[in-house]
């Protein structure tokens, strides 16, 4: 604003004023010459520091940008920083589930197809504090549970958990066997294809539990161990003339923490390590006796002993995974004499193998799509012990099972899946499945 101009509006506005009768022109003019000159030093000042403080931005932003990045803070191993958080807001419930709807149709017999509510898992985790926690599962399998239908109701999963630091942990109560890729991680969101593989249900009979304490722990080497004692299987179950041996001779004579038979005690041991990232390599063993010292009993000193080893490699958008598994049943040649006749006597071995691949070959949104394929070979009574000739059942051959699918994943928590089973001997047994579950 010109200097003059100030001079005149401010020259105005004191003239419109009365003034009072001792202020003289000569007086007043110069009063109002100050006044101007005091405002264009302030304008100036105002000026003066408003170039300062932009050159003080442009300063810092300078040396903001030649500066180098932070370097990221890794993450820990496992989570002590929560645990002063966790501790302050006292216990603290997790409720979880998961469940799945199954459709099957059989190639060569469409009477056959029908539809399934597989199974449904209600879980429940409490922490008492950052170390101590208690698991429970509870699930129905097959919608209705009553005297009248298929139906089963059962406690998967009741164990309470003590973490001892440095990687060490222990169990008590009904937990899952730590064997096989499947068993420990079941849920339908875990594995691809419609069913749990042929594998790891008929010789690993997944979800396989036992009431007993185990002790784990892992290192920074990625390295992890589990031990335990537990109850076993209880071969007095065993039935002869019934097929249920035949589809999963471990599974027919489970015990599932149901009034178990505890006379023998079974131990297994576990190994997996991760030290690569993407990539697991383990193995396991469980053995024990079966008998229980059982009153007229001919096979109190069978043995029960099965044994895995397991690989799984996730690189890039690939998922590969195999497996091997064999079981063995000793000192059953007398029991087996007194089951001649009966279609199901007791196998000396059952073993199978896989191997699958998946590739996640879409990614839209919150769509994941992951064909896969996977060959297995399997057999639930590969071998028997010798008994009288002529008396004997021979021997089954090795089932092989090609299935081919997809697994199509809505966000994090639902799958719908599809695949096609073919199978080498029992061609009969040829399948369409379909598929949808979901686990949170």
């Amino acid at each position: 604003m010109n200097k003059h101009l100030i001079a005149a509006t401010l020259a105005a506005a004191f003239l419109g004023a009365p003034l009072a009768a001792t202020a003289g022109e000569a007086e007043l003019l110069a009063r109002i010459e100050k006044m101007a000159a005091e405002l264009e030093q302030l304008k100036a000042e105002l000026k003066a520091s408003v170039k300062k403080t932009e050159a003080v931005e442009q300063r810092q932003q300078a040396i903001a940008a030649a500066a180098p990045a932070p370097a990221p803070v890794p993450a820990p191993a496992s989570a002590p920083a929560a645990e002063p958080a966790l501790a302050a807001a006292g216990p603290s419930t997790i409720f979880g589930a998961y469940g799945e709807v199954n459709y099957s149709r059989p190639t060569k017999n469409a009477s056959g197809a029908q539809a399934d509510v597989r199974r449904a898992v209600i879980g429940i985790e409490h922490r008492f504090d950052p170390k101590t926690k208690v698991v429970a599962e509870f699930e129905w399998e097959h919608a209705i549970v009553s005297a009248d239908d298929k139906g089963e109701s059962e406690v998967e999963q009741l164990y309470v958990e003590r973490e001892f630091g440095n990687g060490l942990r222990s169990k008590v109560g009904l937990y899952l066997i730590p064997m096989g890729l499947l068993n420990a991680n079941h849920e339908p969101t875990a594995y691809y294809g419609v069913e749990r593989n042929f594998v790891e249900t008929a010789i690993i009979p997944s979800t396989w539990r036992e009431v007993g304490v185990s002790l784990s722990g892992d290192t920074a080497g990625g390295l992890t161990w589990d031990t335990g004692i537990t109850t076993g299987f209880d071969l007095g179950k065993w039935d002869a003339a019934g097929s249920d041996g035949r589809e999963s001779p471990l599974g027919s004579i489970h015990q599932e923490g149901q009034q178990a038979r505890s006379r023998d005690l079974s131990v297994h041991a576990a190994l997996n390590w991760r030290g690569v990232p993407g990539l697991l390599v383990g193995g396991s063993i469980f053995t024990g006796k079966a008998g229980h010292k059982t009153d007229g009993f001919t096979a109190n000193d069978a043995r029960i002993t099965m044994v895995d080893l397991h690989t799984r490699y996730t690189p890039g958008r690939w998922d590969l995974s195999a497996l091997y598994a064999r079981g063995q049943i000793s000192n059953t040649e007398a029991l087996n004499e007194t089951l001649v006749g009966n279609p199901t006597p007791v196998p000396k071995s059952f073993a199978g193998w896989y191997t699958q691949a998946a590739y996640r070959l879409l990614e839209a949104g919150d769509y994941t799509l992951s064909p896969f394929v996977r060959y297995e070979q399997f057999n639930t009574a590969k071998s028997y012990a010798a008994v009288p000739q002529g008396l004997g059942v021979a021997a089954s051959p090795d089932e092989k099972v090609t299935t081919l699918g997809a697994n199509l994943k809505v966000g994090e928590g639902v799958v719908l899946k599809a695949d096609y089973q073919k199978f080498k001997e029992d061609k009969s047994r040829d399948r369409l499945n379909l598929g949808l579950g979901f686990s949170y």
